[in-house]
């Protein structure tokens, strides 16, 4: 058994099919086959099911595929030891952000990284939280900058910060003129979400319920899906209805506690803005909890150190930052 074998299955039972997950090992399909066939022939048991066009894989191979990323992540600290006599923080950190976090976050934390740690750069995967706990899961990256909830999967977690959402209305509407908004009130307006998989709708979706229904009988009169936060903002701006966004994605200058010179707003200032959400007693003000994510077997415990510094540095305007205890 080699630890190139190990390698093979584990991007089988990630891709659930032999063709991709050959292109992802850089091999042909013959080769990664022939490999696969002989690692379960060697170990007596059968690690896939194969039938036309599916690939699943085994309640016996899912633990094999477990403790071959186990093996993979010992054999890879070999590595890092020998790395860690001369700077331990030497060597690239494979980082994945959600999507509605890393336009907002990682401009600012990429500088500071290069400027800090300069030896260790980031690799950057942005993607949903279901696709990035799976990554995490087989070693494909680091660690992860989350929004709480999400599925417990063993994972080590530092809280980074909380983050309020605010209301986003066209400078059309009467709402405009508003100081905030309940969350109460918010069901009345039509609400732009984003589209299914991402973890910010379903946020949305736990403070209002509301939304969820669709009808018009509940208070929601429509609803509309966007594929990105910014995306839903110009929907926004052409009065198609309103929206909910994280306080980092507000532009400097239009948060309703910072309001800047007339002249100094961006653009978007003439066709939106950013209202509080008020807790109406029913339902608390909407936010979320940002955390830093990685399997327990990572041992680069000082590039995790250094990677929530540079998030700590970085200016979060709006948010309350979170020390681990």
């Amino acid at each position: 058994m080699t630890l190139t074998e190990l390698k093979y299955i584990i991007a089988v039972a990630r891709e659930r099919h032999f063709g991709r997950a050959a292109e992802a090992c850089f091999v042909s399909q013959p080769t990664l086959s022939v490999a696969v066939k002989k690692l379960e022939e060697e170990l007596g048991v059968k690690v896939f099911e194969r039938s036309s066009g599916e690939v699943t894989v085994t309640p016996l191979g899912e633990r094999l595929v477990e403790q071959a990323q186990n093996v993979l992540d010992q054999a890879h600290l070999l590595k890092e030891i020998a790395q860690s006599s001369t700077d331990p923080l030497k060597g690239p950190l494979r980082l994945g952000v959600i999507y509605t976090i890393g336009p907002y976050l990682l401009p600012e934390l990429v500088r500071r990284v290069i400027e800090t740690t300069p030896q260790m750069p980031l690799m950057l995967q942005e993607n949903f939280t279901s696709r990035l706990l799976e990554m995490l899961r087989v070693g494909e990256i680091d660690c992860a900058v989350l929004a709480e909830p999400f599925p417990d999967n063993n994972l080590a977690i530092a809280p980074l910060y909380d983050e309020p959402f605010l209301a986003a209305v066209p400078t059309s509407s009467e709402l405009a003129n508003w100081d905030s908004i309940s969350t109460s009130e918010l069901k009345k307006h039509n609400m732009l979400l984003l589209g299914t998989g991402h973890c910010f709708r379903d946020h949305v979706l736990q403070v209002c319920p509301e939304f969820a229904r669709f009808s018009d009988s509940e208070g929601i009169q429509k609803s509309f899906e966007g594929s990105s936060l910014e995306t839903i903002k110009h929907m926004v701006a052409a009065g198609m209805g309103i929206t909910l966004v994280p306080r980092l994605a507000v532009p400097q200058g239009m948060a309703p506690e910072t309001p800047d010179e007339p002249a100094a707003l961006p653009s978007e200032a003439q066709h939106i803005r950013y209202l509080p959400v008020k807790d109406d007693g029913r339902y608390a003000a909407p936010s979320r909890r940002v955390v830093l994510a990685w399997r327990r077997s990572f041992t680069r415990y000082e590039a995790i150190a250094a990677l929530r510094n540079a998030i700590h540095a970085c200016d979060l305007p709006g948010v309350t930052r979170l020390m681990q205890s």
